[in-house]
């Protein structure tokens, strides 16, 4: 694997994101990994190197440039109550239009780095689900597929709520959702699953016995048997997508 941090620039300044791909058999397809609140940490570059090794050159940005934070060390616990309180500030610092601006610029990096080549697939988790969305809806024809995995805030009265993807892109969407989430209720998942009705490119899947994180080796939520399977959703969907 090859991996770097870069810095890359956009109109709110410069910012970092872990980039890996695999050293042979290149250029890749594009899958941009957004970060859930907690924010960059190796859990994450871990998550986004397993996608790495099945051939796709991974882009992992730090949504929080703007506020000059990056990681924010151990959150789970009693001891981290602070930090905690620290991401969901930073959560609310950042919107859709802010990270579109970001996808953007990670898209032109993309297409001047030799290493990349055809189109592009995201994944975000928690806060960033809706940001994949709506990455494919901004770039109906680049970004291919889009996954979120226990996203928030996926229906809204606004007119770029992440639903409307559904709508307003060809492109091969997958809804993963924990069957016991506060964020995501089932009465979103509900709507979810009656707007995606006769829609071919659209998937909304409960994971059984799942809290909100289950994909995360390090959170508590953690259940081994679901995130495996979320893994086998995202290859099958990137392969189908992208290749």
């Amino acid at each position: 694997m090859i991996e770097r941090q870069v810095e890359i620039s956009t109109p709110d300044g410069g910012m970092n994101t872990f980039i890996c791909h695999p050293e042979r058999d290149g250029p890749h397809p594009t899958v941009m990994f957004l970060m859930d609140a907690p924010g960059i940490r190796e859990e994450l570059r871990d998550m986004a190197r397993r996608l790495g090794t099945v051939g796709y050159y991974v882009m992992l940005p730090n949504l929080y440039y703007r506020s000059g934070v990056e990681e924010l060390g151990q959150f789970v616990g009693d001891a981290y109550v602070a930090t905690r309180q620290l991401y969901m500030q930073l959560m609310g610092s950042i919107n859709i239009p802010m990270v579109m601006s970001d996808i953007d610029a990670l898209l032109e990096f993309a297409d001047r780095d030799r290493a990349s080549a055809g189109p592009t697939g995201c994944v975000g988790y928690c806060m960033s689900g809706r940001y994949a969305m709506n990455a494919a809806m901004r770039h109906p024809e680049r970004v291919r597929a889009a996954a979120s995995i226990y996203g928030v805030e996926l229906i809204t009265d606004s007119p770029d709520s992440p639903h409307l993807a559904m709508q307003r892109t060809a492109g091969r969407l997958y809804f993963g959702c924990a069957e016991i989430d506060t964020y995501a209720p089932q009465e979103t998942i509900d709507k979810l699953r009656a707007e995606a009705t006769e829609r071919g490119n659209v998937e909304v899947e409960v994971y059984p016995g799942t809290h909100h994180g289950f994909a995360f080796p390090q959170r508590p939520a953690y259940h081994k048997a679901a995130a495996e399977k979320h893994w086998e959703r995202l290859f099958s969907l990137f392969r189908d997508a992208l290749r």
